[in-house]
C-alpha cells in the first residue's frame, strides 16, 4: 500500500509540473495584462491573512531574534543541498545548488546617487562615487533546464568591487555582494521551513512542500505564484532582496533592482513551436549587442518592526508605511559576455551576502544561515571542479 501511495504522489506531482510547463507557454499572451489587474489586490489579501496569524515578538527596529532550531535546520539544508548537487552534476561541471543556471555574467558600473538623505548615507552609500561591478543573471535550481521549462524564477546578483573597509568575511577584502530574485517575498518564512522545502526538492517533488495536506503552505504558494511567471529577458525584470540588511547600525532595509530600459521580450516558438533552450541568454545577447541597460537600486526602510519583520521573509513590507527610494544606478554597457571563458569564470565566482561592510550586515535567520550555507556549498562546488577561489577585481579579461 505504501508503494502505491508513493507512486500516486509522484504521479500527481508530475501532473502539476506538466500543467505548469504547458501554462508557461501561454502566459506571454495574457499574464502581464492579468497581473496589472489582479496581482496587487491578491497580494494584499494574502499578506493580510498571513499577518493575522503571525506572532509579535516585540522586537525593535533592526532587531533580530535567535531561535533554538536554527543550527539543526541549517545543517539539514546543507546536507540535503550537497546531496542534491551530487545527484545533478558530475565532477568538473558542478553548478550552484540554488540560482543554478547562469544566463550571463556582465560587467557593470554601480553609481551612488548624489544628495541622498543623511540617514541613508551609510556604508557604500556614504559618498557619491562609482564602483566596478559584476552582475550575474541566473535561473532556478537545482538543475539546468531549458528556460521555458523552469519554474518561472530568476535572480540578479550584484558584486561590487574596489569597496574599501573592514568586511564581515575575510575570504574577500574589497567586495560587497547583493543578491536578489524576482519575487518580493522569500519562498519560505524561515530556515526551519526551508529545511522542509529542501527535503522535497532533493526527492524532486518540491510542490508537495506547499500542497502537502498534512503540512500545507498555501499562502506562500499563492504569494510566490503571483510573481513566478514565464521569464522574458533577465535584463527587463525587477528583482528583490526578500531579506533585510542593515543600512547603518539600528536601521534595516530591503533593496530592489528596478529596470529602466526597454529590452526585447519576445520568446520564439510559443505556444506550440520549438522554443530555444537558452532563449533568456539569447535575449540578453541581443540586447547588449545593440544598447546599454540600466537599473535603479531602490531601498525600503523598516519603520514598523512587526508589519515589516526581520525574521519572517515571507512577509512583504507595506509600501504605504515606507516607499521605495532610489539610491544608486546600475549601468550595464554594450558588451559580449557569452564566451566560454566568461561563463567558466561565472561558475567559479562566489556570491555571498556576507561579503559585506558591517554597515550592510545581512539580518534575520535566513541570512544568518546563508553565512555558512553559501560558504560551505561554494567551497564544495569549487573542490568538485578542482578550482581555486579567486577574489575578482573587475579587470579580468576573457576569451
Amino acid at each position: 500500500m505504501r508503494a502505491i501511495l508513493l507512486a500516486i504522489r509522484r504521479l500527481l506531482h508530475k501532473a502539476v509540473q506538466t500543467g505548469l510547463n504547458i501554462e508557461r507557454r501561454f502566459e506571454p499572451f495574457f499574464r502581464r495584462g492579468l497581473d496589472r489587474v489582479v496581482r496587487e489586490p491578491l497580494a494584499k489579501l494574502i499578506q493580510y491573512l498571513k499577518n493575522r496569524k503571525r506572532v509579535d515578538h516585540g522586537l525593535g527596529l533592526a532587531e533580530e531574534k535567535l531561535f533554538d532550531w536554527e543550527e539543526e535546520s541549517l545543517q539539514a539544508i546543507i546536507d540535503e543541498m550537497r546531496e542534491q548537487m551530487k545527484l545533478h552534476f558530475q565532477p568538473g561541471a558542478y553548478e550552484r545548488g540554488g540560482n543554478t543556471k547562469t544566463h550571463g555574467l556582465v560587467h557593470a558600473t554601480f553609481t551612488v546617487h548624489p544628495d541622498l538623505p543623511e540617514h541613508m548615507r551609510k556604508g557604500v552609500f556614504a559618498t557619491e562615487r562609482s564602483y566596478p561591478a559584476y552582475v550575474r543573471f541566473a535561473g532556478p535550481g537545482p538543475d539546468v533546464p531549458e528556460d521555458i521549462r523552469d519554474v518561472g524564477f530568476g535572480s540578479m546578483s550584484v558584486k561590487l568591487m574596489d569597496v574599501p573597509g573592514e568586511k564581515l568575511m575575510d575570504e574577500e577584502k574589497f567586495t560587497q555582494d547583493w543578491p536578489a530574485v524576482v519575487t518580493p517575498t522569500f519562498v519560505t518564512p524561515d530556515i526551519r521551513e526551508n529545511a522542509k522545502l529542501q527535503y522535497w526538492s532533493t526527492i524532486d517533488e518540491p510542490a508537495w512542500y506547499f500542497l502537502n495536506p498534512k503540512d500545507p503552505h498555501l499562502l506562500d504558494f499563492l504569494m510566490q505564484g503571483l510573481w513566478n511567471q514565464t521569464q522574458y529577458n533577465p535584463l527587463g525584470h525587477r528583482y528583490y532582496s526578500c531579506v533585510p540588511y542593515l543600512l547603518g547600525e539600528g536601521q534595516a532595509m530591503l533593496y530592489s533592482y528596478k529596470p529602466l530600459t526597454d529590452v526585447p521580450m519576445a520568446i520564439p516558438g510559443v505556444p506550440f513551436g520549438r522554443v530555444p533552450p537558452n532563449y533568456l541568454r539569447d535575449n540578453m545577447v541581443k540586447t547588449l549587442r545593440d544598447k546599454p541597460v540600466e537599473f535603479d537600486m531602490v531601498v525600503q526602510i523598516q519603520t514598523d518592526p512587526h508589519l515589516m519583520p526581520i525574521e519572517d521573509a515571507s512577509v512583504r513590507w507595506p509600501e504605504d508605511k515606507s516607499p521605495w527610494i532610489p539610491v544608486a544606478r546600475i549601468h550595464i554597457p554594450i558588451q559580449e559576455f557569452d564566451t566560454p571563458g566568461q561563463m567558466a569564470f561565472a561558475r567559479n565566482l562566489r556570491i555571498n551576502p556576507w561579503h559585506s561592510l558591517p554597515d550592510h550586515r545581512p539580518l534575520g535567520n535566513q541570512s544568518r544561515a546563508r553565512l555558512r550555507l553559501y560558504r560551505e556549498l561554494a567551497a564544495f562546488r569549487q573542490k568538485m571542479n578542482l578550482a581555486d577561489h579567486i577574489e575578482p577585481t573587475g579587470d579580468e579579461r576573457f576569451d
